[in-house]
């Protein structure tokens, strides 16, 4: 079986810092952000307001 590689892209990069960030933001007090994935959301969308080629949630495909 093949390894996977561990190395991410340069616009996943860029989205981990920004997550980071605003992960750091949310803990210090400078937002008033309510949750972990409020914090998340706003890091990946300034990562993409920078360029980072970041895909938008997708929506889940249910067979009935």
């Amino acid at each position: 079986m093949p390894r996977r590689s561990t190395r991410r892209s340069k616009s996943w990069a860029k989205a981990g810092r920004q997550v980071r960030t605003e992960m750091h933001h949310m803990r210090s007090g400078k937002h008033k952000i309510k949750s972990r994935k409020q914090a998340i959301a706003i890091g990946l969308s300034k990562a993409r307001q920078k360029g980072a080629r970041i895909p938008r949630k997708g929506k889940s495909k249910r067979s009935a």
